[in-house]
């Protein structure tokens, strides 16, 4: 990969010196976070962003110089090289253009032209092709035999060559990726008697956008609804468009030769050029809406992941139901599993059991606050918690993905004897306690912040989550002592079976107190320990800096900084007074360098410091169903989701709300990313509530005075009473639930 260090980094504008040592790290077996964290003296600190785009430019230009090489083998191993044909290729920079060079010489199956030519009919083409003012039909005659009777099967024959020498024109080609990109739109159309099946693309029926506008959201819901046989989709820009440019190119004459030619080129347009420059524009654009939808998953399960943990504390979780009653567990600080139990609060004869059981276990087991499940009957769940006035917190806990854990591998391994219900309501308290180390054990599809996430190409999609959670693992760390082996296998450098090999080792020898002892750990070899020890904490261990995100290699010069102010290391760390006023220069060596020596007085003045902030609880409204919901409402929300078009907020009823991009702000926006993230507290109005559909379209712009923008950090005054400006609109909250039921008095 080394080799390909001055191509990459004259494409992506990036120090030569730099990709290069990139690229040697990452032949070296060093993972992305592993550099981007301790080796930015080498890199001149570039980030995770920048490296991971060094290895994808980098495995691009691999596959460009094998592609290439394997063309000119085989035009030279067919005796057809010639210098215009390497001096092509040489000039290519992109594998269309390498193709569109190869096509003429690629093995295909037998085509019109090849048949014409296995006739005797090239020799016609190529003169019809000189468009001289001769007569055809009579020329046409001479190439009669077994196979060609008759002047217009030969002239025919001629044409298909002709079409076929047109499509396989490497100039012609890039001119009409041009006129693609210029004048080509994307239309669809219902197909014939689907209407009725087909509802759902209503907005399709009859659609055209130019190809160069389509956002990528649109055109994966064509590319769905084409998939699903609903409607017909076509890339291309119009007829006369195309035919006129190639025809520039081929036609020299008005005359019975040139419209021959330009038959052909009709022909090779319709059948040929068409159809293949809309397969490769499809696949284009499909490859560049699967990037957008990925990377808004991406981001959006970044968000989700580092979102704020409630920390070690101890919790009654319960998973909320109706007919089959509430699962209730009781965890510890780490997350054990103490006790379970189960509660009816929907059955007016069990209620008294369920509010001494609760009260019961809260006392025995002293929790510290209340988790539960957000899904079915959540809201009311939470209403009954609450009028227990138990002075403790109680956070309504997001459950998208805990089905499929309770039913999952994992969730067997942990509780083999527990049923799908108790292993929901521990994953419900566990995420709460600590998002990151419970959502990794969860397939990220299944989390519910994706946008077509079924439409991508899901090798790229999990390639792209997987870098993700690694990231957001190792930017966060790991306490060794108390990780699952589901988390541990995306540390830097570890893996599935060395992280079920630290379980084992440590379940074994009890818990490590040094990160010189996972050394010890079976196939936890001197890479795999550079790679991960610092990512790895050890609290109240034998080596102080076990705990803080100092990499060991760096121990010695800490404790040189510790020597020269005639303190012990344990003293310096977290001594901000004193560590400020360490100057880095004084202890750059061959070895560490002024980056990494930043680094590590950051970390000195706040060790072990976890990037999240704390989780704080949050209020609804008091609305449980989108029958309650009226337009003209305004109440809290939180942003769940995260989209190109917009985003989905939950207002405390099953169904999130969609707040168009159109309604996030009141300045111009392109990305709702730009001023919305995940778990953002907001303030909506209610536009419009579909029944039937189960849809609500919100606002937060709306709620805003004219002129101001929606920003990430803003906290929104929860204020329910909406501002109607029609007498008809609810004044308060218990108005709306009043004209809900009818009881509305005008």
């Amino acid at each position: 990969m080394l080799n390909f260090a001055a191509p990459v980094a004259l494409k992506l504008q990036i120090r030569q010196p730099s990709v290069a040592a990139v690229l040697q790290l990452l032949d070296e077996g060093a993972t992305i976070p592993f550099i981007a964290r301790y080796r930015k003296d080498k890199t001149g600190a570039l980030d995770e962003v920048q490296i991971q785009q060094i290895l994808d430019e980098a495995n691009f230009q691999k596959e460009f110089t094998e592609r290439k090489a394997f063309i000119e083998k085989t035009i030279t191993e067919q005796g057809k090289m010639t210098d215009a044909i390497q001096e092509s290729l040489n000039a290519a920079t992109t594998l269309n253009e390498l193709e569109d060079i190869y096509l003429p010489y690629k093995p295909k199956r037998k085509t019109k032209a090849q048949t014409a030519r296995e006739n005797g009919l090239e020799p016609l083409a190529l003169l019809l092709l000189e468009q001289k003012n001769i007569d055809w039909s009579k020329e046409a005659e001479k190439y009669f035999n077994e196979k060609i009777k008759s002047i217009d099967e030969a002239l025919q024959g001629a044409r298909d060559i002709i079409a076929e020498m047109v499509n396989e024109n490497a100039e012609v080609r890039a001119e009409m990726r041009k006129v693609f990109e210029r004048k080509g739109a994307v239309t669809s159309a219902v197909v014939a008697d689907k209407e009725k099946d087909a509802a759902k693309y209503k907005d399709y029926f009859n659609f055209s956008e130019p190809l160069s506008k389509i956002p990528g959201h649109r055109f994966l819901a064509i590319m769905r609804g084409f998939m699903e046989g609903m409607l017909k989709m076509e890339i291309a820009p119009a007829d006369d468009e195309a035919l006129m440019v190639i025809e520039k190119q081929f036609v020299r004459n008005a005359n019975e030769a040139s419209d021959h030619v330009k038959k052909a080129i009709k022909d090779a347009w319709r059948r040929l050029l068409q159809p293949g420059l809309e397969s490769e524009f499809r696949m284009g654009l499909k490859t560049k809406a699967d990037e957008e939808a990925i990377n808004v998953f991406a981001d959006n399960l970044r968000q989700l992941l580092l979102s704020s943990p409630l920390g070690s504390k101890r919790l009654l979780a319960i998973d909320p139901g109706y007919r089959t009653g509430c699962k209730v567990v009781c965890l510890d600080e780490q997350g054990t599993l103490l006790k379970t139990g189960l509660i009816y609060i929907h059955e007016p004869g069990k209620l008294y059991d369920a509010e001494h059981q609760i009260r019961s276990l809260v006392q025995l087991y002293q929790s510290n606050a209340i988790a539960v499940g957000d899904g079915t009957a959540g809201r009311e769940t939470e209403q009954f918690i609450k009028k227990l006035n138990l002075g403790l917190p109680i956070f309504l806990v997001n459950e998208d993905g805990a089905s499929i854990y309770s039913a999952s591998e994992i969730a067997r391994e942990e509780f083999p004897d527990q049923d799908i219900t108790v292993r929901g309501a521990v994953s419900i308290g566990r995420r709460l306690m600590d998002p990151l180390a419970e959502l990794v054990k969860i397939d990220p599809k299944s989390i519910g912040v994706g946008q077509y996430q079924h439409d991508v190409n899901q090798v790229r999609l999990k390639e792209k989550l997987d870098q993700t959670v690694v990231s957001c693992v190792n930017s966060v760390g790991v306490n060794l002592n108390t990780a699952s082996k589901h988390l541990l296998s995306y540390v830097s450098g570890i893996g599935p079976s060395i992280a079920e090999n630290i379980i084992s080792f440590r379940n074994q020898n009890g818990k490590f107190t040094s990160r010189k002892q996972l050394t010890k750990v079976p196939r936890l070899g001197a890479k795999a320990f550079e790679q991960c020890a610092g990512f790895l904490r050890i609290k109240d261990g034998d080596e102080p800096l076990d705990s803080s995100s100092v990499h060991p290699e760096a121990y010695p010069v800490v404790a040189k900084m510790a020597a020269d102010l005639k303190l012990d290391v344990k003293s310096l760390i977290g001594n901000e007074s004193v560590v400020k006023n360490i100057d880095p220069k004084k202890y750059v060596s061959a070895e560490i360098g002024e980056h990494t020596l930043k680094d590590i007085i950051a970390e000195l003045k706040k060790p072990g410091l976890d990037p999240r902030a704390e989780v704080q609880a949050f209020e609804f409204a008091s609305i449980y169903a989108i029958e309650d919901v009226i337009p003209g409402m305004e109440v809290p929300g939180i942003v769940t989701n995260i989209t190109k078009f917009g985003a989905f907020v939950d207002i405390g009823v099953k169904q999130d709300g969609l707040v168009h991009i159109s309604e996030i702000t009141n300045r111009y926006i392109t990305d709702p990313g730009e001023v919305l993230k995940l778990n953002q507290k907001v303030k909506v109005k209610v536009l419009n509530v579909d029944l039937p559909r189960k849809r609500i379209n919100l606002s937060i712009k709306q709620t805003e005075p004219a002129g101001t923008a929606a920003a990430p950090r803003k906290k929104p005054s929860f204020d329910t009473k909406p501002s109607p400006k029609q007498d008809e609109k609810p004044k308060t909250m218990e108005d709306a639930l009043s004209m809900l039921r009818g009881k509305f008095k005008r």
